[in-house]
Formats: structure tokens, C-alpha cells, sequence
């Protein structure tokens, strides 16, 4: 099988070759990680792990196609201009094709332009699978290092994606992407044609440097379209709207609008003396969950009337000698600004996104007044619990900021979403960092039915029991208004003078009770009148009996957890048949949207992954039939590359979820786990030779069985830590997990080139198919069991590899002639 003598194959052992592979792969994950960022903000988040999905199923559909047709590997540097072309053509088919995921429920032409957008994505991956696979099949020898440079590209990809993003937004990193693939296509084709073709590389060339100049450039043609649903979009709809400033940062695109139809004050009472709201900006990140950015001095009557009638004044009214304020995801500054107002001598002010900070000190600052560089307020970039974490003092009150956008609870669109504010350990945290009479505010929407607010206090409840608490109801207050809904939480039980300085708050601000620890029925639903008091009846069943309330409640509401965070979560199966009536006249109900898709997806993928690995059998192709592969080699080799797709995928993505609390940022933590998960298994890869097959797997299922444990431990450890540490102590604590996971792929495809070489194209769509699968099957176990859960499912999965390629493992070459396995 060695390409030597064949002028029509690569040669894959010759340097440019294995550079081609390695900037291909590179080129390859840079475009995988911009598309979750450009579905984010294009879309939503849900369908940001699609990418994934996408780049699996093309791989695997490249494994198919050379097992049907070997000859279209003799030509990778095709494959790799092919890659460049298809990703224009892809972000071009993203831009133009009117898909809307709201109308998909009743307009059934968004079913087939889902389809058109997702299958226009797969095809770049398509070609660039074709062009690696190729590459692995010319010559099985070199194996080992095609598959190494084909890993540490695909490592390097994913770190330069993140500066790329920061300098040249998503529409300048896919360029870049696909200046690599047509560079990669010259290497390529100058090793395939051995010096020929000197025009086509040329062209190539000048093909990637035009690309760089228009990602530099960045021309308005080719700025990413917004769905019309997203926060951005509509307030660019009033009339004298304008959009003063886009940038793309390493978290997230900030975009901010001016508008005189923004004005937003959550919470802000009916009683509060205003003749005229202050003027205000919208700031969005990823086009979505629009924040004010206020024009208006702390220190002005007007901001102190505001400051006296929005819920953070709870704060003065429990603890009116309060001076010291910690304001989390701080975000545009309004929780900030209201903290100020009220008379808080100091303010430590913890925003994640590095680029809001840079904005609000830099183009914003004159607008708001130099909020942000006040010397009163002390900004600090990092993410909440990263810092709570290594903080060394306490504080007299906690604010957890209202920054993100109403969105209903019908509403799907977030509900696939990581979110570590509210979660047991989070909550916990942020009671350890208050004084003993300190207090914890949060302040959320007003949901009908009841759901954030139930999964918020069902939290605290834990929380609290957690830190010693015999009674967590007697450290709780809460309130409401016409659209949100404050919890307030005592580091100490409410004293009866606390208790009375909640109802006298809430009666001057005309707001309306939910709890206290002594609250009568008569004193709730006063002043914002409503058929039937919900949330005090929710707030009161729940405290009384927290896990037969959750069991029995219509909704999901148990408390997110650091292994489970997925707080806008409430999809129960029990909502099928309602929702399945809805179908048709609403979209996303009962928040079950984001559920429904992966359902949706699963079914699709299950079929089309059925024709990748059972279409080359049923076509009997030359590549299957060659080498008289037996039914039980086909079937083992089935099991086996199916269990290690499903395996690698099933530790990756609860890994690089994980890691977002721990680094901070999705992109960085979904960069840092795939680069190191893959430079170690090339690394694997390399050193397979040297690994008994049985011993390697039998390792990887011990590991992954207790790599949830690895990460609590980590998290407990260095969460505190700087982030250029806790990167170095990401990348420690993935390598061995990440050796082991580059071992069992190499040693397969040499067992199959040993055995039957034709099979080897078919055992690559099979592991490809088998991941697209696992992509969307984690992400259904992670929402409903956990990450844990899904990391085990990893574990079973390469335990199956290990029993199904044991018997074959263990025979040396020749020892057994291959009739003895035709079924």
C-alpha cells in the first residue's frame, strides 16, 4: 500500500505533505470554532454546538465516499481548495438563506432551509475529511505521522481561532480559515504532482492572500447577518436608532445602539417621583440580552430617586450602615451605578468580558459619566466565581446583576445554555464572602408560571443547608414587581426588625410580598393584583418540602449544580403532549425548544449516519469486498470505531463545559480542552507502537471513570488562581486523559491495515458517524443527568471498544489466516 511508485498519490512521508495536513486541520478547527461563534450570534446558543456536529458528519461522510469510490483519495490538494471554496460558500448560504428558528413550527419551508444551512456547513468538513483520509490510506506505513500532523493541526487551530476572533471578528477568522486550506492545497498538490502544476499552486496562493486583505478589511458585504428576534436587531428598528459601535472580543461581540426608545429599569417602582427617564444607550453582547448604558451622574438627585425605587434598595433598608457593595456581572454599570446613588462608599464591580470594561472606560466614558473610572469603584475583569473565589475580604452586601434580557419561559432559546451565577456551589460562594449581618440580593424576571425564580431559591435553599442552616426559610425574603422579582438572602436568620423593614420597603415602593419567614396570605398580592398569588404559594410549598415540591412541580426546577448548570433548563417529558398540541400556533413552549432541536437532530443524524457506515456494505464496495473481510472483522471493527467516536466525543464536550467555569469564557474553555485533548493524542498517536491495545483502553476506561473527580478536585484547587495559571493547569490535568485518547484509534487502523486494509476508509466514517451521534447525544445526557453522566457514558463506551477488539487484538500477524473470522 505504499504510495511510492504510484506518481498519482501523495506522498505523505515527504515534509510538504504532512505540513498540508497539519495546515488543513489547523484550518479546519479554526473554522469549527468560528461557526459555534457565528451560529451564537447569529442565531442562538443551541445552535452553536451544532458546528460539532456538523464537522463530525462530514468527516464521516468522507470515510463512506472513499470506501465507495478509493480513487478520490489519490488527490487531497483538490480536497483542500475544495475546503476554502465550500466555507465561503457555507458562510455565504448562512448570511443569505431566510431561516428563521422561531417560524420553524409553523412555516414548514424553515425546515428545508435548516437543512440548506446545516448541509451547506457539513460540506467543507466533507472535503477536508476526503483530503486527510486520503492521506491516511496512501500509505498505512506513515500512518502514525500523517495522523499525528492531522491531530497537532487541528491543536493549533484551535488556540490561533482566539486571537483571531479578537483581532478580525468571526467573518475575518473564517477567512483565515480558508487561507489556510488553499495553502495547505498548494502543499498538497506540490507533493502529490511531484513539482507539477505550478499555475494551480500560484492561484492558490494569491487566493489566501486575498482572503487575508478582505478579513482584514472586513467590507460591510460580508458582515454577519442577526436573526430578527435578537435583542440587537430589534432596537435597531426604531426609527432614530444607530448603531455607534461593533466589536468582536475574546468573549463575546459587544454592539451598542443609541436610541430614545431605550429605557430600561428593572424593577423600577410605580411610586418612584421621575418627570423624565435619563437618556440611555443598549449594549449587547452576541447581539442579544440588550443592558442600559445610562448617561447620568451617581451623585444626581435624579439617580439617588432612581436608586430609592429599584429592588437593589432593599439593601439600604435591611442594613442602612452598608458601605461596602460587590456588584456581580456588572455588565453596562446600571447595578453599579444604583449601588453609588444609594450611598455605597466602596464598589467592586466584576465583569467577565474584558471588552464591556474597555468600552465603558474608553468610548463610553464620557457617556456615562466615567462610571467605570470612578474612584469609588474598583473594576475587576473576571469571571463572578473566579474571583469570589481568591477574594480576601467580605462585604456588606452582594448584588448578582439583572444583565441579561426578559425572555419567557415558553422560550427555548437559552435553554441549552451554560450558566454557573446560580448554581448550589456558586450560591454558596457568595454567602462564605458576605458579613455575618451581610446580605445576598438577586434579582431576576418575573416568570408565569413560576420557573427561574423556583430554580433560583431551590438553590439558596441547598446553599444554606450546605453552610449549617437548620432553617433556610428563615434567611429568605422576596418580592416582587410588575416584571421581576428579588431574593433577598441573610448570611443570619431575619430578625423581627428585619423582617418589618422588608414589609415596610416593599408597602412605600408599591411592590408586592412573596415570602417571609412569617408572610400571612393576606399580605401578598396587594398592590400588583394577580388571579392567584403563584409565586408565594411555589415559594411556600418549596420551602416547606424542597424535593417533593421539585418531584411533583410541572416544571424542571431542581437547583442547577456545577455538574448540571443549565439554569434555563425546564423541559419535563411529561410536557410532551401539551407541547405537541401547541405545535403549530406557538414556538418553543414550555421551554422545551432547546430539547426538541436535539431531539430533532438525534433523529436526523441516526438516519444519516445508517447510510455512512451501512451504505458501503449494502453497495458491497471494492474497498469492503478486497482483502476478503470477514462479518465478524466488519462487525468488530463496526463496534469498535463506533464505541471510539462515541467515547472521544462523550469525554470532549462535558470536558470543555466543565472548563467554562474554570477558565471563564465558552470560546476559551471549548478552545483550550479540544487543543489539548488533540496535541496529546497525536502525541498518543505518535507513541502507539509502544502501547499493548488491551492495556491502553483498559487505562482510558479507568481514567475517564474518575475524570469527574479530576475536575472537582481542579475547580476546588486553582479556581482562585490567575487565568495564564489555570490554563497551564487545564492543559496538566487533560494530557493523560488526552495521551491515552490518541492510542486506541492509531493502533485499530494498523490492526485493519494488518488484516484487511480496505476496510480502513469504511472504519473512518464509521468513528466519524458514531461522533456525530455522541455530539448531540452528551449534550442531552449533560442537561438531564449532568457532565458526570456523560463522562461515564465515555468510559462504557471505550469499556465496549475494549471487548470488541480484544479477540482480534490479541493475535499476533499470521498466527491465525484470516478464514478463520469470514462469518
Amino acid at each position: 500500500m505504499s504510495a511510492h511508485g504510484h506518481p498519482g498519490r501523495c506522498h505523505p512521508a515527504r515534509t510538504p505533505a504532512l505540513l498540508g495536513v497539519g495546515l488543513l486541520s489547523a484550518g479546519t478547527l479554526a473554522f469549527e470554532l468560528t461557526l459555534t461563534r457565528i451560529f451564537a450570534v447569529a442565531q442562538f446558543y443551541h445552535f452553536a454546538f451544532m458546528a460539532v456536529s456538523l464537522a463530525l458528519l462530514g468527516s464521516g461522510a468522507s470515510g463512506s465516499l472513499l470506501s465507495l469510490r478509493p480513487q478520490l483519495g489519490k488527490h487531497p490538494g483538490r480536497w483542500a481548495g475544495g475546503f476554502s471554496l465550500s466555507a465561503l460558500g457555507a458562510y455565504a448560504a448562512l448570511n443569505l438563506v431566510p431561516f428563521d428558528s422561531y417560524a420553524i413550527a409553523w412555516d414548514g419551508r424553515q425546515v428545508l432551509y435548516l437543512v440548506a444551512v446545516f448541509g451547506a456547513a457539513a460540506v467543507p468538513f466533507l472535503f477536508s475529511g476526503l483530503a486527510v483520509s486520503g492521506m491516511l490510506q496512501a500509505d498505512p506505513r506513515g500512518l502514525h505521522r500523517v495522523y499525528a500532523a492531522n491531530l497537532a493541526g487541528s491543536a493549533v487551530g484551535c488556540l490561533a481561532v482566539l486571537p483571531a476572533l479578537s483581532w478580525l471578528g468571526a467573518e475575518g477568522a473564517l477567512a483565515a480559515s480558508t487561507a489556510a486550506g488553499l495553502v495547505a492545497a498548494a502543499l498538497l498538490a506540490r507533493s502529490e504532482v511531484g513539482g507539477h502544476g505550478m499555475l494551480q499552486r500560484l492561484l492558490a496562493l494569491a487566493g489566501a492572500a486575498l482572503l487575508i486583505a478582505v478579513g482584514v478589511v472586513r467590507p460591510a458585504w460580508v458582515a454577519l447577518r442577526l436573526s430578527p428576534y435578537k435583542a440587537l436587531a430589534q432596537a435597531l428598528y426604531a426609527p432614530d436608532a444607530r448603531l455607534v459601535l461593533s466589536r468582536w472580543g475574546p468573549v463575546a461581540r459587544v454592539d451598542v445602539v443609541e436610541s430614545s426608545a431605550i429605557h430600561v429599569m428593572p424593577g423600577l417602582s410605580e411610586n418612584a417621583l421621575i418627570s423624565h427617564p435619563p437618556l440611555q444607550a443598549g449594549l449587547t453582547l452576541d447581539g442579544g440580552s440588550l443592558q442600559p448604558v445610562t448617561a447620568l451622574p451617581p451623585d444626581s438627585d435624579l439617580a439617588r430617586e432612581l436608586a430609592a425605587n429599584v429592588p437593589d434598595a432593599v439593601v439600604r433598608a435591611l442594613r442602612p450602615e452598608a458601605r461596602r457593595y460587590l456588584v456581580l456581572e456588572a455588565g453596562s454599570g446600571w447595578s453599579v451605578l444604583m449601588a453609588l446613588a444609594s450611598g455605597a462608599e466602596r464598589v467592586t464591580a466584576v465583569e467577565h468580558d474584558p471588552l464591556v470594561v474597555q468600552v465603558l472606560r474608553g468610548e463610553l466614558a464620557g457617556f456615562t459619566f466615567d462610571l467605570y473610572n470612578d474612584p469609588r469603584v474598583r473594576v475587576e475583569v473576571s469571571e463572578g466565581r473566579t474571583y469570589v473565589r481568591r477574594a480576601n475580604e467580605t462585604y456588606d452586601a452582594i448584588v448578582v446583576a439583572l444583565r441579561d434580557a426578559f425572555h419567557p419561559v415558553t422560550s427555548g432559546a437559552y435553554s441549552l445554555s451554560e450558566d454557573y451565577r446560580y448554581t448550589v456551589e456558586a450560591l454558596t460562594d457568595y454567602l462564605q464572602r458576605l458579613e455575618p449581618d451581610g446580605v445576598l440580593v438577586i434579582t431576576r424576571w418575573l416568570q408565569s408560571p413560576p420557573s427561574e425564580s423556583l430554580r433560583t431559591l431551590a438553590a439558596i435553599e441547598a446553599a444554606l443547608r450546605r453552610l449549617g442552616s437548620a432553617a433556610p426559610a428563615e434567611h429568605l425574603a422576596a418580592f416582587r414587581s410588575l416584571r421581576t422579582i428579588t431574593l433577598i438572602v441573610a448570611r443570619a436568620p431575619l430578625s423581627a426588625a428585619d423582617r418589618e423593614a422588608v414589609r415596610s420597603f416593599v408597602a412605600s415602593r408599591a411592590y408586592d410580598l412573596v415570602w417571609l419567614p412569617d408572610v400571612s396570605a393576606d399580605e401578598v398580592n396587594v398592590h400588583i393584583r394577580v388571579p392567584r398569588p403563584a409565586h408565594y404559594e411555589a415559594f411556600r410549598d418549596l420551602l416547606a418540602d424542597p424535593q417533593g415540591f421539585v418531584r411533583s412541580y410541572a416544571y424542571d426546577v431542581r437547583p442547577a449544580t456545577d455538574d448540571r448548570p443549565f439554569f434555563f433548563h425546564y423541559f419535563r417529558w411529561g410536557q410532551t403532549p401539551a407541547i405537541l398540541q401547541s405545535l403549530g400556533r406557538t414556538w418553543q413552549p414550555f421551554g422545551g425548544s432547546g430539547y426538541l432541536v436535539l431531539l430533532a437532530l438525534l433523529a436526523v443524524v441516526l438516519m444519516l449516519s445508517a447510510g455512512l457506515i451501512c451504505g458501503p456494505l449494502l453497495a458491497q464496495s471494492p474497498s469492503l469486498r478486497r482483502g476478503r473481510t470477514g462479518a465478524r472483522v466488519r462487525g468488530r471493527a463496526l463496534v469498535y470505531f463506533a464505541m471510539l467516536g462515541l467515547g472521544f466525543l462523550s469525554v470532549e464536550i462535558p470536558l470543555a463545559q466543565s472548563f467554562i467555569l474554570f477558565l471563564g469564557q465558552p470560546t476559551l474553555a471549548l478552545a483550550i480542552v479540544v487543543f489539548s485533548l488533540l496535541l496529546f493524542a497525536g502525541l498518543g498517536s505518535l507513541m502507539a507502537p509502544r502501547w499493548e491495545l488491551r492495556t491502553a483502553l483498559a487505562c482510558l476506561v479507568a481514567l475517564t471513570v474518575v475524570m469527574p473527580f479530576v475536575v472537582q478536585g481542579v475547580l476546588a484547587v486553582a479556581l482562585g488562581c490567575p487565568l495564564l495559571l489555570r490554563v497551564v493547569v487545564a492543559i496538566v490535568s487533560l494530557a493523560p486523559v488526552g495521551v491515552l485518547m490518541g492510542v486506541p484509534f492509531a493502533k485499530g487502523i494498523a490492526l485493519l491495515e494488518r488484516m484487511s486494509p480496505g476496510v480502513i476508509p469504511w472504519a473512518w466514517a464509521i468513528n466519524g458517524s458514531a461522533s456525530v451521534i455522541a455530539s448531540v447525544l452528551a449534550v442531552m445526557f449533560a442537561v438531564s443527568w449532568g457532565f458526570r453522566a456523560v463522562l461515564w457514558l465515555g468510559a462504557g463506551a471505550y469499556l465496549s471498544a475494549l471487548v470488541a477488539m480484544a479477540p482480534l487484538a490479541g493475535r499476533r500477524r499470521g498466527s491465525v489466516p484470516m478464514e478463520a473470522y469470514v462469518g
